[in-house]
């Protein structure tokens, strides 16, 4: 029987919800491009519902327990006496969510002896050394594109409430005041501008496609292109790279997986180049960017805003640089871990877990690491370090 370690949020500050602002979602069962939705035998919990949190547990327990599993379900997971790192030393399976990321890190890895499985509940497998994985022979899986539409909503709202400056706008009724002047000092409209995402995956050719109805011109870099029939279908302009493609964007979206060749990508250098009040928007990974330079170049003006849903270390300390720097967005990673993908990737888990244990192959799409390699997803989005 395995032991079953899960690391999730804490539950909201006044308890765990007894009623929801909706009574249903709606039902969506594949995404763009066919992929179904998941498949699991059976789910113990209902759509809709704050799963993600510690009482949620994912609606895991039922389904482990019934088969004489054991599940154990942490929010702490950062000290170093951490529940996380107490239970980590017998755990066979290791479940976390980007938005509250358990570091499995080469040194935890080697104390986790009996560790066969680590799964992202959710899109995101940077929080675990790959190259520790592989060379333990750790399966490592995550449940692909079940909140990338998510997180490419996210994306839209992110960049209209920098352009139109909204955010301010709201805090001057939340005030009591009424000055349009200083309302509209920052605010454009998005037609006409030079849009560019990093990165043209899931999550960023979703965002072009729901960008392309504001009438702006869509860039993008990929080290995978995409098909001249989608290019032409967008109006999409490519580039060989970030380099190249950022001097021509009023604004940049980063939608690229964190590895060896973005860690720090967006650095004063690269922020240099940019147009001049370009707004930078970041729901990947924080360390694509370096923290200071964002500041420096927010303080300096040579952006005009950066709104990010990724921070390092998650959570972000209260006095991290982000908290304070102006003209900024950021919320705390939720992009994707909304009610509706947490139906999602909460089933998606499950499905993981059924195939794992009862020794069937995994979804080719959910599979990072497998057997000591690189596979399905992991393959086509991650780099691990030579040697």
């Amino acid at each position: 029987m395995a032991k079953v370690l899960c690391v999730l949020y804490d539950d909201p500050t006044d308890g765990y919800p007894k009623s929801y602002a909706r009574d249903d979602l709606p039902e969506i069962d594949h995404y763009p491009g066919g992929q179904s939705t998941p498949t699991p035998q059976g789910i113990d919990f209902t759509p809709g519902h704050l799963l993600g949190s510690v009482s949620g547990e994912l609606g895991l327990r039922h389904f482990l327990e019934s088969r004489g599993h054991t599940l154990v379900v942490t929010s702490d997971k950062d000290a170093a006496d951490s529940v996380f790192d107490q239970e980590l030393a017998d755990a066979d399976i290791v479940i976390s969510q980007p938005f509250w990321p358990a570091y499995l890190t080469a040194e935890r890895i080697a104390k986790a002896k009996n560790l066969k499985l680590a799964i992202t509940a959710g899109i995101g497998s940077d929080h675990v050394d790959l190259d520790a994985a592989i060379a333990r022979g750790i399966t490592v899986a995550e449940v692909t594109y079940c909140n990338s539409i998510s997180v490419a909503e996210h994306v839209v709202m992110m960049t209209l409430s920098l352009v139109r400056n909204y955010l301010p706008s709201h805090q001057v009724v939340l005030d009591g005041g009424w000055n349009i002047a200083d309302c509209v000092a920052r605010s454009y409209d998005l037609e006409g501008m030079q849009v560019g995402t990093v990165a043209a995956g899931r999550i960023g050719l979703a965002v072009l496609r729901r960008l392309a109805p504001f009438d702006v011109g869509l860039h993008y870099t990929d080290r995978h292109r995409l098909p001249a029939a989608v290019e032409q279908e967008l109006g999409l302009t490519w580039h060989e790279s970030a380099a190249e493609m950022v001097p021509h964007c009023d604004v940049v979206t980063i939608n690229a997986p964190l590895h060896p060749e973005t860690e720090g990508l967006f650095g004063d250098e690269l922020l240099a180049t940019m147009k001049r009040g370009a707004y930078l928007i970041n729901t990947a990974r924080a360390r694509i960017t370096d923290p200071e330079a964002i500041d420096r170049a927010l303080r300096s003006g040579q952006l005009a805003g950066y709104a990010g849903d990724v921070w390092y270390p998650q959570p972000a300390s209260a006095d991290h640089p982000w908290r304070t720097m102006p003209h900024h967005g950021m919320t705390p990673h939720i992009s994707g871990t909304s009610l509706s993908a947490q139906a999602r990737y909460a089933a998606g888990t499950r499905e993981i877990l059924e195939s794992f244990l009862s020794g069937s192959p995994l979804r080719e799409e959910y599979r990072i690491v497998d057997k000591g390699a690189l596979a399905g997803a992991g393959a086509h989005s991650y780099s691990v370090s030579a040697g």
